[in-house]
């Protein structure tokens, strides 16, 4: 039985970090597509450019199109081979991080992954998440390495919408149950391994994290500032999250989300407050005792993350629209079939209702 962990090359956190991003591409690479958002390069691009002044190093800027999809990939592919770019750095959230790692994969370049949010635990992962060009989960595309560097400016994160860091939570959340999930079946991990110890107690400290800093964070972030819980909530939902869902492995929390994505509606919603509501659907699978599924619940309702599906855009509920979810949720090649006992499409749906009613219930508590 062989266990493997996958973590990035070097991780890099703390405020000001942005100024130092041409420093370390100069030793990946000569010359840098940087990959960001139009927002993004208004907020951030000058402080890049101006940190690539004193380096052997030159970069141009792309914008991004939205979504992480095949198309998008091949665009951005073809304009690094035109450019004769031989770094890639994507400058933002978690699509733009999954483009430019499949972009670096495709282009056999370094990867510089540079969070402007801490919404995901996408940037330290060797995977990206491909969806259609409309934003319909597509595939999960496993790659052979991850980024060389993760480098995050917390000043910047902390000025970020607050909504944006706890749907980190929301995303963060569910790796260790996640976690111990694939454990208990012994199931393959994105890592392509079974867990190793090192990962699952990292998995587990992500847990504690959230519960002990998240409504710390929460609340110093809506006061602008930057604080030792707020450090601790980056770090959990991008390195502690990232490496404890990829060497551990994703079960149901993740394969829900997958489904609500067929549902229009659900669209606006962040990956994380997705990933929130799966996890409640997850617990309800596993039948956990109710202390533990309201402990979920009740710090999920405190630092703002989704518990029902009209908080998730779902306005009408149909038998129809939650079949499909759970149609989509239990096919074949996703991880809900990592639980350690068999998930069918029928007690997905179920769950799924479940977790609904549990939510309004301790909403109207």
């Amino acid at each position: 039985m062989t266990k493997i962990l996958f973590s990035p090359g070097k991780y890099i956190q703390g405020p000001g970090e942005i100024n130092n991003v041409g420093k370390y591409a100069a030793g990946l690479g000569k010359k840098a597509l940087i990959l960001i958002s139009a927002g993004g390069f208004r907020r951030n691009g000058q402080d890049i450019l101006d940190g690539f002044e004193t380096e052997d190093c030159t970069c141009e800027f792309e914008m991004f199109n939205g979504e992480c999809s095949y198309n998008e990939i091949k665009r951005i592919s073809a304009l690094v081979e035109e450019k004769q770019c031989d770094l890639i750095i994507g400058v933002g959230g978690g699509k733009i991080f999954d483009t430019a790692k499949a972009v670096a994969y495709y282009e056999k370049t370094p990867v510089m992954i540079c969070p402007t949010i801490a919404s995901t635990d996408a940037p330290c992962s060797a995977l990206s998440v491909i969806y259609t060009d409309e934003g319909v989960f597509e595939e999960y595309l496993f790659l052979p390495s991850n980024p060389n560097i993760v480098l995050l400016d917390t000043e910047i994160i902390a000025k970020s919408p607050v909504r944006l860091t706890m749907a980190g939570i929301g995303d963060a959340l569910a790796t260790y149950f996640e976690a111990r999930a694939c454990v208990e079946s012994e199931a393959t991990t994105c890592a392509n391994g079974k867990a190793t110890s090192a990962a699952y107690a990292l998995a587990k400290l992500c847990f504690d994290t959230l519960m002990e800093e998240g409504y710390k964070a929460k609340v110093a972030l809506e006061a602008g500032a930057l604080t030792p819980a707020v450090e601790k909530i980056v770090e959990a939902n991008t390195l502690l999250s990232g490496i404890g869902f990829e060497s551990c492995g994703l079960a149901g929390a993740h394969a829900i989300h997958n489904g609500l994505t067929v549902l229009e509606e659900c669209h606006s919603l962040y990956h994380g407050e997705k990933v929130a509501f799966g996890t409640i659907v997850q617990l309800v699978l596993e039948n956990v005792p109710l202390e533990e599924l309201e402990d979920i619940i009740e710090f999920c309702i405190c630092v703002g993350l989704p518990v029902t599906l009209e908080q998730l855009g779902v306005t009408e509920i149909t038998e129809e629209k939650i079949r499909a979810v759970a149609k989509a949720a239990a096919a074949e090649t996703d991880t809900l079939h990592n639980m350690p006992f068999e998930v069918t499409e029928e007690s997905t749906y179920n769950a799924i209702l479940a977790a609904n009613a549990y939510g309004h219930q301790y909403l109207g508590k």
